[in-house]
């Protein structure tokens, strides 16, 4: 495992992480990225921005989300002992307004006139539309047409709150086409739009930049998780789709060697091309986006189509960071399926009366599968990354049978 300085030095000026990350994108483009990075240097140090964030963080967000022992759970299947950091309490209802405010208040310092970005689950364009309207700029959000129909009550709060919904209707009409065409309508107009990107992908600063609105995550819970249990967790999971909640939890923890960090990919319906979105675990390094991380591709290079029952997982692509810290050999990456992600959605909510949202059930399963395994002198932490009101239709409708929910619902 790499040393300290490499964790504390990264990303390089470049926006590298090892060999990962950078800017690959049109000169125009790129001119418009360094004003960005620029910026965003000097804010990230001005006392006046960190008081107006953390005042909204505070006030506004409802941080520092809790820590949470599962005591059912736990007792329920034996073993090392969970606990949840919940980030589905945020305002909004995930992590994501965490980056969102970031981005939004850049902006508006910025001189810029709207944000746009993508969105698969709606948790991040629910998110930036709530930004939008706190610092008062404009706001389009662009998803794809099969995830529009998923993720329907995110849909209308996202109309509620003023923004844009921008169907995308080409290709598998999911996050990745959702990405293409946000990128499009930001290359229409750079200079008073602003891409709010939702995740820690996409060329050099935002990688970064999310990574770091994100790591207050990380820092909440090692100190709420030490004033606990006078320690550090055993194990940290976390789900990752693009990964952003997962670099949110993992970077307070990442020079912390006795802590054992877990990223959990979704397998799908199967480790087939097209059924699943398992980036790490089946794909190699290539280029999406403007940038080069681990990426599911075909013979060409080119992005595979990919599938994940949960909306905000089904990227070709991951943060570069992620890429790296696979390399190196820092966290582990494993895989959940649909079915186990439902089975664990089911369980948190019958055992401690917490709805996840899908994609934080991939962390739960990957947990369940592990607590039993493990002595009960251990702990595993699971970034909670959001709550399930957006999924309870489409999880009923699909799944509820199975479970005992009839059609009176």
């Amino acid at each position: 495992m790499s040393g300290k300085s490499n964790f504390q030095n990264l990303p390089d000026e470049k926006g590298f992480f090892g060999e990962y990350g950078g800017s690959f994108i049109p000169p125009q483009l790129q001119e418009i990225m360094d004003d960005i990075t620029e910026s965003y240097m000097k804010i990230k140090e001005d006392p006046s921005f960190l008081a107006e964030l953390d005042e909204l963080y505070r006030d506004y967000v409802g941080r520092p989300s809790p820590l949470y022992f599962a005591k059912n759970l736990s007792a329920k299947l034996g073993g090392a002992k969970i606990y949840l950091k919940r980030e589905d309490l945020n305002h909004t209802g995930a992590h994501k307004i965490n980056h969102c405010l970031g981005e939004a208040l850049l902006a508006k310092r910025m001189g810029k006139k709207k944000l746009i970005a993508e969105t698969g689950a709606g948790q991040h364009g629910v998110a930036l539309a709530t930004a939008a309207v706190t610092v008062g700029l404009e706001c389009d959000i662009y998803m794809g047409e099969v995830d529009i129909e998923k993720e329907h009550p995110n849909v209308v709060r996202m109309g509620i709150l003023g923004a844009k919904v921008v169907p995308v209707s080409h290709g598998r009409k999911t996050l990745k086409e959702a990405v293409d065409a946000a990128f499009e309508a930001y290359l229409t107009d750079p200079v008073n739009q602003f891409y709010a990107i939702g995740s820690v992908v996409g060329p050099h600063p935002f990688p970064m930049m999310v990574r770091d609105f994100q790591s207050i995550v990380g820092r909440e819970a090692k100190g709420q998780f030490n004033e606990k249990t006078g320690t550090l967790p055993d194990y940290i999971v976390a789900a990752v789709g693009g990964g952003s909640n997962a670099m949110g939890i993992f970077t307070a923890f990442l020079e912390d060697e006795s802590v054992n960090l877990v990223g959990v990919e979704p397998s799908g319906l199967s480790f087939k091309d097209g059924e699943h979105a398992a980036t790490l675990t089946k794909g190699k390094p290539g280029m999406i986006h403007g940038f080069k991380c681990y990426l599911l591709q075909d013979e060409n290079g080119e992005p595979q189509e990919v599938y994940s029952v949960a909306s905000g997982l089904d990227y070709p692509g991951v943060g570069p960071q992620h890429s790296y810290l696979k390399d190196i050999g820092r966290v582990e990456y494993d895989t959940v399926s649909d079915a186990e992600a439902i089975d664990a959605f089911f369980e948190i909510s019958r055992t401690e009366g917490i709805i996840p949202a899908i994609e934080s059930a991939h962390a739960v399963a990957q947990a369940i599968k592990m607590a039993p395994k493990l002595s009960s002198d251990k702990t595993i932490l699971i970034n909670l990354s959001g709550r399930g009101d957006k999924d309870i239709d489409f999880v009923v409708k699909k799944y509820g049978a199975k479970y005992g929910l009839g059609n009176t619902l």
